[in-house]
C-alpha cells in the first residue's frame, strides 16, 4: 500500500488521507501559476544581476591580497579604465566630430585668387608651420588649379566633395586620390582633424601630378558643373 499523506476532511467531514506524490505535485502546480510570480525580477534583471556578481567577484578576489576589500577593487577598476583611455587617447588622439563635408571649399578666403597665387600662400604657411592653413590653401589651389584648365567650370559654393568627385570622372587615374584629398581638407578646414605636414605634402604632391595628366574627355551629360 503506498504511502499516505497527512490526513485531510471533506465537506462533511469525513477524514481522507491524500498521497503525498500527488501534494508536492498539486502544490507545485499551483505555485507556478502567474499571481506568486508578478513582482519576480524579469529576465534581463537577473542576467545583470548575475554579470554584477561575477565581476565583483573577480574584483574582490583580485583586490583581496590588497587589503581594503570593495573600496580596493574600486580603485583598481579606475586604474585599468584609465589606463585603457590613455592607450586609446595615444593610439587614436582626442575624440573628433565629423568632418562637415557641406563646407564649401572656398569659404572664408579672400576674394578670387589664381592657383599660383593659392599655391604660394600655402607654402608661406608651411614655411611658418600653419599646416591648417596651408592645407586649406593648398586644396583651393588644386581645385582652382583644375579650372584654370579647364578641368572644371569655375562654381563658387562647390564643396571639396563635389569638386573631387567631377575632376574624378576628368582624371580617372587619380579619382581616389582626389576623393582621399577631399575627405582631409574636410577634417581639417571643418572638423577636428590635426594638420600637419604630411598632409600639406600630400595634396601639394597630387596637386603636381595632376598637372601632369591629361584629362579624359567626359561624355554629354556627365561633365562638370
Amino acid at each position: 500500500m503506498g504511502t499516505r499523506g497527512e490526513g485531510a476532511l471533506l465537506a462533511n467531514g469525513a477524514p481522507v488521507d491524500v498521497p503525498r506524490d500527488a501534494a508536492r505535485d498539486a502544490a507545485h502546480e499551483e505555485l507556478r501559476k502567474a499571481v506568486y510570480h508578478q513582482h519576480d525580477p524579469g529576465v534581463v534583471e537577473r542576467v545583470t544581476d548575475w554579470i554584477g556578481n561575477r565581476i565583483g567577484r573577480a574584483f574582490d578576489g583580485f583586490a583581496a591580497p590588497l587589503g581594503g576589500g570593495g573600496d580596493a577593487a574600486l580603485v583598481v577598476l579606475l586604474v585599468v579604465l584609465l589606463a585603457l583611455a590613455g592607450l586609446a587617447w595615444w593610439r587614436y588622439g582626442a575624440p573628433r566630430r565629423a568632418a562637415r563635408s557641406t563646407g564649401t571649399l572656398f569659404a572664408g578666403a579672400e576674394g578670387p585668387r589664381s592657383a599660383a597665387r593659392y599655391r604660394a600662400d600655402a607654402a608661406a604657411h608651411a614655411a611658418a608651420g600653419a599646416w591648417a592653413d596651408a592645407v586649406r590653401d593648398q586644396m583651393r589651389a588644386l581645385v582652382r588649379g583644375l579650372e584654370e584648365r579647364t578641368v572644371l567650370s569655375p562654381r563658387p559654393g562647390r564643396t571639396a566633395d563635389e569638386a573631387a568627385a567631377e575632376a574624378g570622372r576628368a582624371l580617372p587615374r587619380h579619382a581616389t586620390e582626389l576623393a582621399s584629398a577631399a575627405r582631409l581638407f574636410d577634417d581639417i578646414a571643418f572638423g577636428d582633424h590635426p594638420a600637419d605636414e604630411r598632409a600639406y605634402r600630400l595634396l601639394a604632391d597630387l596637386d603636381h601630378a595632376l598637372g601632369r595628366t591629361r584629362p579624359t574627355p567626359v561624355p554629354a551629360g556627365g561633365g562638370t558643373a
